[in-house]
């Protein structure tokens, strides 16, 4: 078990993060439709969480060179903000979903662990990662692709997720600052996406087709699209009786104004991203844990179809949102299955295989082998 966790990098919290996007999911379009397969969702989440904290700290402990060669990889160092927001997401199933099972209490008390948890990682992750960067990758714009918006969406995570927990604290300040505190990571993600964001689009049409593995993670940046039109929701959602009338108007209104603009550029991301997919499975792109970017990213779409269906009224909203829960199960199936026949071949876990004499298209190189 200690040498099967070598190269187990920290990309493996994706597939977390895509199980526990399917519950929420799920929750957000079919409200109290089939629940305990819902509730069997989260609890795989959970679960997977568990094996991955418990192979990463014996990561850690054991391959700590590895560990440290992580970080010093620009390709798998952004891949940390991924632990944040594992642990968010399945706070945030514990208390939408998880409660059927283990009782509201226990849900609200994991939620209140796993956010506070999951920020502070989220938060360092933001700062730590664009830093290492900066001062100790040398990176390149030529070298800029979605999986640098990882550690800055991970905040955008907390700011949808945390307004659960407003209704569960003392009213007044308390739940006041929550709600404000959540809106300032709202603020915080977006601002530094919108940075990052301009490089991986000039990346994107300036450089030429990245390798194959790599092509799915294009649907990285439909992640801070979706939750940041369901974090605004969410503000909507808490702010009557928690903030003053004024204010409270004024989130509802941003829940729109806000919300519908952004998701039409999610929609025009999308038809990018599945254009590049369609190219790269010609070419003969195989499997690789890249294939997670299918699935929380369109996750949060999925929630944020669903925010603007309950503040705007439409239905073309709700028929937008089960049309996209749909690509979340196609894509989380696809992922499982590849990742489940890897592990039982024992490929995925393996090291990196030696340079071959002729590049192989379909395979993308780093310089810890985490990223496979």
């Amino acid at each position: 078990m200690v040498t099967a966790v070598r190269y187990l990098g920290p990309n493996w919290y994706a597939s977390v993060m895509g199980t526990a996007a399917l519950a929420l999911g799920g929750a957000a379009v079919a409200g109290d439709g089939p629940r305990e397969v819902l509730v069997g969702i989260w609890a795989l989440s959970l679960l997977q969480l568990l094996v991955l904290l418990a192979a990463r700290a014996l990561h850690w402990v054991h391959h700590r060179d590895q560990a440290l060669a992580h970080l010093r990889d620009p390709a798998v160092a952004p891949f940390y903000g991924c632990l944040a927001m594992a642990l968010l997401a399945v706070g945030g199933g514990a208390l939408t979903i998880g409660r059927d099972w283990i009782g509201e209490r226990a849900a609200v008390a994991l939620d209140a662990v796993l956010f506070t948890a999951g920020t502070a990682v989220g938060l360092a992750a933001a700062v730590s990662v664009p830093y290492l960067l900066a001062v100790r990758h040398r990176v390149g714009p030529g070298q800029a692709g979605p999986v640098w918006l990882l550690p800055l969406v991970a905040p955008m995570v907390s700011a949808a997720l945390g307004p659960r927990l407003v209704p569960h604290l003392p009213p007044g300040q308390p739940r006041e600052t929550l709600l404000y505190g959540c809106f300032a990571l709202f603020g915080l993600s977006l601002l530094a996406t919108l940075l990052m964001l301009t490089l991986v689009f000039a990346r994107m049409v300036t450089g030429g087709p990245p390798p194959l593995t790599l092509v799915p993670t294009f649907f990285l940046v439909l992640g801070p699209l979706g939750q940041s039109t369901t974090a605004v929701g969410a503000f909507a959602d808490l702010a009557p009786g928690v903030v003053p009338a004024p204010f409270a108007a004024g989130f509802g209104l941003l829940a729109v104004l806000y919300g519908v603009p952004v998701m039409g550029f999610a929609l025009l991301w999308l038809a990018l991203a599945a254009a590049h997919l369609v190219r790269a499975r010609r070419a003969g792109m195989r499997f690789a844990m890249t294939w997670w970017a299918f699935t929380f990213p369109v996750g949060t779409c999925v929630t944020g179809a669903a925010s603007l269906e309950r503040h705007t009224g439409l239905a073309v909203y709700d028929w937008l949102a089960l049309g996209l829960y749909a690509l979340l199960v196609a894509g989380w199936s696809a992922a499982a299955a590849g990742t489940v026949r890897g592990l039982l071949s024992g490929e995925l876990l393996a090291g990196p295989r030696p340079a071959s004499v002729a590049p192989r298209p379909a395979t993308v190189r780093t310089t810890s082998g985490a990223v496979r």
